[in-house]
């Protein structure tokens, strides 16, 4: 009898404790589901905060890009009657130089918010299968005379594999072109005596087995960049030039990643750099 009782006191005290920790496990699960339900309606709330952000700075840009218009021609209107204006010589030359001085800043400040909009606005992709080697080979027609002024030689190497990619031709054609500027830039002023002057472009097709990529890489022989720079390249407003907005490099990493792919860059000071644009691409784009 008494084993019987003890049976049934000890299988009672094993029920309260199972009990028990079956309550303790429920309360961390729930104190868990609430945890990561309020971390999901800050991150929403936080995107909420930032589109709206987004919405106001454009549309603060355009509000001062219309009278930024009105003032440019006001500007080339005064330099109008400037000229026709019967006053000394000298003083014409120096109020001249004013209105030129003021024709150079409102421009600044057209391209900047151009920039600014460009990298800040809203991206609708509109891709469709798109051969890769005919976007290089247009993309050099356009580029090939302005690199000749320079005294730059363009190279273009399109892959002998078919290279397409699923893409929004008109936007990654923008953000290559960023890269051939930059990379136009970045050899500076020709000299006598110094090395080759020399962008290539060119594509490929890489398949590690699991995925198959398209790249397409822009290098140059031009100055290169260490580490400290290489860290900063991407930041909005971050340039080395003195004419330059700075979002040329963001606005081209952002369009790629609109893709799902991804930009990659390799530089060394004094011996070039070169950047990488990499897209995935499955066998419906490759068999289109």
């Amino acid at each position: 009898m008494s084993d019987v009782v003890g049976w049934l006191i000890a299988g009672g005290v094993g029920l309260a404790v199972g009990g028990a920790v079956s309550t303790l496990f429920s309360r961390a699960n729930s104190r868990k589901q609430i945890v990561r339900v309020r971390r999901a309606e800050r991150r929403a709330r936080s995107a909420e905060r930032l589109a709206e952000l987004g919405s106001m700075t454009s549309g603060l840009a355009h509000e001062i890009k219309n009278p930024l218009s009105t003032i440019r021609l006001n500007i080339q209107l005064l330099a109008e009657s400037l000229a026709e204006l019967e006053i000394e010589q000298d003083d014409r030359a120096r109020l001249g130089r004013r209105v030129d001085a003021l024709q150079r800043e409102i421009e600044r400040l057209k391209d900047i918010l151009t920039d600014f909009l460009d990298f800040a606005g809203e991206k609708k992709l509109d891709p469709s299968p798109t051969d890769l080697n005919a976007m290089v080979g247009e993309l050099a027609d356009f580029f090939h005379p302005q690199a000749e002024r320079q005294s730059v030689r363009l190279y273009v190497t399109p892959s002998t594999d078919s290279v397409v990619a699923d893409v929004d031709g008109p936007l990654v054609k923008q953000a290559v072109l960023n890269l051939l500027l930059n990379a136009l830039q970045a050899m500076g002023e020709p000299s006598e005596g110094g090395g080759p002057r020399e962008i290539y472009l060119r594509t490929e097709i890489a398949d590690d087995g699991e995925q198959r990529e398209a790249r397409l890489r822009v290098a140059d022989t031009g100055n290169g960049m260490d580490e400290e720079m290489l860290a900063s390249i991407f930041k909005p407003y971050f340039t080395t030039k003195s004419s330059g907005t700075g979002l040329g490099l963001p606005t081209s990493r952002r369009i790629i990643e609109e893709h799902g792919g991804r930009i990659e860059v390799h530089s060394e000071p004094g011996r070039g750099t070169e950047f990488t644009l990499i897209f995935p691409i499955d066998q419906d784009s490759s068999a289109a």
